[in-house]
């Protein structure tokens, strides 16, 4: 640091040390009390100027739907119709930021998506996938844990303090985002007629996502959490910000078999119904079908784009297994990799765990503790094994770690 004299001089004006009240030290250099104050000055009126200023619209780069959809087919298998409405609704979403308001044109409203399917068919997947792509910012939230206001539990306005993190707590960002909403049918109400008592983790949270879905400015704690009357709320305005909501419905095919006139099990009740697949009622739904289950119209209402996942058949698992570029296998190649060991699967092996997935009714994650079952002994004893080279499972090795576990105890009834 610069040491003063008396022929020490400001750096800036070049005033000696006897002109000034003060003559501030530098690491090289100095700076006197009239110079500090000038500088503040200047710093004011820029920093008064830049506020005034409005924003720029960012504008986005706009994916076409076939290549947001392209990008999904890498990372999951079959699901067209959920992946095509994904595609869309977010191309669009992308269009309506995009668009420059003014009197004479017609303003886009956005569509607000459900998924509907039953576990383990992909949902949460695709909304995974599809944030890998986005330029928005992109939260997941489960709707399980949600209360209404006052209760035990999270408020609604937690959904969007995760937003507001995902976009690093700039507003202006986490406005222009896509939100997907996990577990929904677990909101459903208690019964189809309307609540007498207080249904706080059903109805009540219905109600208090009303207006999130619809557009409104929702004062939102920073750090999530309760609110409380001295704490400082992040205005947030929602009326850009997409909803992706998604769903088993469990129990939901028996709604849609009586408003079709069959039976999910047993003979068809009406010729007409000869054409209708009972394996898959789910392709059938309506939003009365919702309304039935539990959702208030209201909701209903917000949320109009409605689009379901197929079951996954014994095709489908297979190709899970190996094809998309963060596969099961794939997986477990690559953690044995990091031993120098290459692993082999046979072609039985395959077909032993997806006929296990679909006996024990489970489901896409099925496979991966299926795989944890029959690998789990090889991950343990092999990584202190020395001069291991190769590891091949065969199908009398998967049957014989599998009978090992308690997974019969698992078996869906």
């Amino acid at each position: 640091m610069a040491k003063q004299n008396k022929d020490s001089r400001c750096s800036f004006c070049h005033s000696t040390k006897q002109e000034t009240l003060m003559l501030i030290e530098g690491l090289d250099a100095f700076i006197c009390d009239k110079c500090v104050a000038q500088a503040n000055e200047i710093l004011t009126q820029n920093l008064a100027i830049e506020k005034t200023k409005k924003p720029s619209k960012q504008v986005l780069n706009l994916l076409k739907p076939k290549e947001i959809k392209a990008h999904l087919d890498q990372y999951v298998i079959g699901q067209d119709d959920a992946k095509k409405v994904l595609s869309v609704a977010v191309y669009n979403h992308y269009k309506r930021l995009n668009q420059q308001v003014s009197k004479d044109e017609i303003e886009l409203e956005k569509s607000n998506i459900m998924l509907v399917g039953e576990t383990g068919t992909g949902k949460t997947l695709l909304a995974k996938t599809i944030a890998k792509i986005l330029e928005v910012p992109f939260c997941i939230v489960d709707a399980t844990v949600l209360t209404e206001a006052g209760y035990v539990g999270e408020d609604v306005e937690s959904i969007l303090t995760r937003l507001l993190q995902a976009a690093d707590y700039k507003v202006e960002n986490a406005e222009r985002g896509i939100v997907y909403i996990d577990e929904v049918d677990k909101v459903a109400r208690k019964s189809d007629n309307p609540s007498i008592t207080r249904d706080v983790s059903g109805e009540g949270v219905q109600q208090a996502l009303l207006k999130i879905l619809e557009g409104t400015v929702v004062n939102v704690p920073p750090q999530g959490g309760r609110k409380h009357p001295d704490q400082k709320m992040i205005p947030v305005n929602t009326s850009n910000i997409l909803f992706i909501c998604g769903g088993a419905f469990d129990g939901i095919e028996r709604k849609i078999a009586n408003r079709l006139r069959t039976q999910t099990v047993g003979y068809k009740v009406d010729k007409n119904d000869e054409d209708i697949d009972l394996k898959n009622l789910y392709k059938y739904i309506t939003p009365q079908d919702l309304k039935s289950f539990g959702l208030i119209p209201e909701l209903i209402g917000r949320i109009p784009v409605l689009s379901h996942l197929v079951p996954l058949d014994k095709v489908a698992l297979r190709n899970i297994l190996t094809e998309p570029k963060n596969s099961l296998i794939k997986q477990y190649q690559k953690l044995f990799d990091y031993e120098k060991i290459k692993l082999i699967f046979e072609d039985e092996v395959y077909n032993f765990i997806v006929d296990k997935a679909m006996e024990y009714k489970l489901g896409a994650r099925g496979l991966r503790s299926i795989c944890e079952a029959i690998m789990i002994d090889a991950m343990f004893e092999i990584p202190s094994q020395i001069g291991v080279k190769e590891l091949r499972i065969d199908l009398k090795y998967a049957i014989e770690k599998f009978e090992k576990t308690d997974f019969k105890k698992m078996k869906a009834a």
